[in-house]
């Protein structure tokens, strides 16, 4: 069970009918054989280096290592006559700011077709979290469309439109984990999956952290980034004790200042029993701390929901690369 009273990992929202909002979106009910579910992974950095000063282009580099969760959303897809965006729960904004909506328009501009799905996203991933979930997002419609119009993911233009989209978004096409460097949206390198690895999840239940202005605080008082080095030489090595000795994130200490309930989590983490680090996930507001079992991630989850009424999800490390999730749009995909 997770912290949330849930199976540890996504279970289905109840009120997440792909069947009825597609066949609402077209008019009619779904057509036979046209109908995808894909799941869309979180993420966390194991690894965040923000370097001082911006290019030319504006935006810091950046060097990350970062690998997926089984905390997911689930996002259904089928053509339709229009593009159309749907979450559930409903979100508070426009269907034109959300990022699935975003890269479809992009991927119908790259390619010169017009974009038309009914796409309806089941949320389980909290925004503004640190846990890519806008990002994740955008990679799964990216690569339901390629699905859908035989394209394939290595075409270059791919990777254009994923980064056009969000730093984070190459990354959960190409597979974890991986070290990204450039704005942090440039593949490096890949290492071997560090799967089953039990994390326990904690966030401020409201609130968060404006990535934009913890970059600006950054820009007032820069915070020197850990080495990377020893990180990459120990994801190379496949050395879990040392890669969980160089977990590091140079936004913390400014999530911290942003959000001082970050602050508390923190440092409530690192007293629980049975966890190996515990750091920031990207600017916040969610902290990670990753344990010896998944009793320990369970019970640190339940603790913070019951005595401090923070959100909390025990997860897993898993791995999800492109030919992975080719293969879970096969296997997961509907015919009705």
């Amino acid at each position: 069970m997770s912290a949330t009273g849930q199976m540890t990992g996504t279970v289905p929202n109840p009120a997440f009918d792909p069947y009825r909002a597609t066949a609402r979106a077209q008019g009619t009910t779904a057509p036979q054989g046209r109908f995808m579910l894909i799941t869309a992974p979180a993420k966390i950095n194991l690894y965040l280096g923000v370097h001082e000063g911006t290019g030319e282009d504006g935006y810091h580099r950046v060097d990350t290592v970062m690998t997926t969760l089984d905390l997911t959303d689930t996002l259904a897809i089928a053509p339709s006559d229009r593009l159309m965006v749907k979450t559930v729960p409903e979100a508070d904004f426009p269907q034109e700011s959300n990022t699935a909506y975003k890269a479809a328009v992009a991927m119908g501009k790259a390619f010169d077709r017009e974009p038309n799905f009914a796409i309806l996203i089941d949320k389980h991933i909290p925004i503004r979290a640190g846990l890519g979930g806008p990002s994740t997002d955008a990679a799964a419609t990216i690569m339901g469309i390629c699905r859908y119009w035989g394209v394939d993911p290595r075409d270059e233009r791919i990777d254009a439109v994923a980064r056009s989209i969000g730093a984070d978004v190459p990354f959960f096409l190409y597979g974890p984990p991986a070290h990204l460097d450039g704005r942090g949206d440039r593949m490096s390198e890949l290492f071997r999956p560090l799967t089953g690895t039990p994390v326990a999840l904690v966030k401020p239940m409201t609130g968060g952290v404006s990535t934009v202005e913890a970059y600006r605080r950054f820009d007032e008082a820069p915070v020197a980034a850990s080495p990377l080095e020893p990180m990459l030489e120990a994801m190379r090595s496949h050395d879990e004790q040392a890669i969980f000795e160089h977990v590091s994130n140079n936004l913390a200490p400014i999530a911290r200042e942003l959000c001082p309930q970050i602050g508390e989590i923190v440092d409530w983490m690192r007293e629980q029993p049975d966890v190996r680090a515990v750091d920031v996930c990207g600017s916040g507001a969610t902290v990670f701390a990753v344990c010896n079992t998944q009793m320990a991630a369970e019970k640190i989850g339940i603790a913070a929901m019951k005595e401090h009424g923070w959100w909390a999800q025990a997860a897993k490390m898993e791995k999800l690369d492109q030919l992975s999730l080719w293969a879970r749009f096969s296997s997961e995909a509907l015919i009705l």
